[in-house]
């Protein structure tokens, strides 16, 4: 009698290896990029550093590509994300400088963002206008309003004197010596966690990003869930705003869409952690902290600012031209 073992065989090892590569490549890259920079400049592994990583580079960027992984896994995208942090920045410095209570002015804040949502939300699930499109032409109106309401784009500034803790809290504060910023991305990266994976309002989502049109066929009102996302999108975006206005105490139009092109690299970097090549919370993340860690070491070697957006861009497309070929190399073994 012969014992079948499950181990595989010489013939299976290639197409096993490359789907490892696959599926992994953006770990690999990480820590590549990480031993890179560690053995180029000696100040990027200290605590300081990788501190200010976290703070400074991959908090606002986090919350931001969380609220493109929602859009995104819904088969759409969303290029409005940074207005919805614009008009939530504006609506709570207008509100602190009026003298209203810091938590009116944050609750005003995300309800502004809330209402870049809705209207994405009209334009796509009421309309029927794609989501590009609908969102680029929110992106247009948004940049505009902006200038009109602060007289052709001045900032607007909170006098140092007069910031209430609780703003500067939200920036600057620290729980037990965590970050209040940091902390408040780790709970949105968390929930949203939780939203895919435990609840059928995140399984619907990413059934329609797949198969739009099973989901339609089978009941389910995908134009209120599509419209839903688009409004959570702003929402999480928002949150993104409130923070940047805390942190520098200003509001500067259209500030907020600095971390779109980044926001929209993380999410389909982070699509290569997925077998299916789907848009996921933990893949986004990496894909974030890999951006992050680029952008500080290419500041750290005195890089000219330019040639770091080309390290950027030249390094998401070797992730995912990578993952492209491993994923056909792993079909064809």
């Amino acid at each position: 009698m012969s014992l079948q073992t499950s181990t595989p065989a010489v013939t299976d090892l290639p197409r096993l290896i490359a789907a490892g590569a696959a599926r992994y490549g953006l770990v690999l890259a990480l820590v590549a990029v990480s031993a890179i920079f560690s053995a180029a400049t000696p100040t990027f592994l200290t605590l300081a550093n990788l501190q200010s990583v976290l703070v400074n580079n991959f908090t606002l960027l986090a919350i931001v590509s969380i609220a493109m992984t929602f859009a995104v896994s819904s088969g759409g995208i969303d290029l409005s994300v940074g207005t919805a942090m614009d008009f939530a920045s504006f609506a709570f410095v207008s509100l602190v400088l009026a003298g209203q209570p810091v938590a009116i002015a944050a609750l005003a804040g995300l309800a502004a963002g809330a209402l870049v949502g809705a209207f994405n939300a009209l334009l796509i699930s009421g309309i029927g206008v794609s989501p590009f499109l609908a969102t680029l032409g929110t992106l247009f109106i948004g940049r505009s309003v902006q200038q009109l309401l602060t007289n052709g784009g001045n900032p607007v500034y909170l006098s140092p004197s007069g910031v209430p803790e609780a703003f500067r809290v939200l920036g600057h504060g620290t729980i037990g010596g965590f970050p209040v910023p940091l902390a408040v991305a780790i709970l949105i990266i968390a929930a949203a966690a939780v939203v895919f994976a435990r609840t059928r309002f995140g399984r619907v989502i990413l059934s329609i990003g797949i198969q739009p049109a099973v989901v339609r066929y089978s009941g389910i009102a995908a134009s209120a869930h599509i419209a839903a996302t688009f409004v959570i999108v702003g929402l999480i975006a928002a949150v993104a705003g409130l923070i940047l206005t805390a942190t520098v105490a200003v509001y500067i139009p259209s500030s907020g869409n600095a971390f779109l092109l980044n926001a929209i690299g993380a999410t389909f970097i982070g699509t290569t952690l997925s077998p299916l090549g789907r848009p996921n919370v933990g893949g986004t993340v990496l894909g974030v902290l890999l951006l992050s860690i680029v952008a500080n070491g290419l500041l750290l070697t005195d890089l000219n600012f330019y040639w770091q957006q080309v390290g950027t861009g030249t390094l998401i497309f070797a992730v995912l031209a990578l993952s492209f070929i491993n994923r056909k190399a792993a079909g064809r073994a």
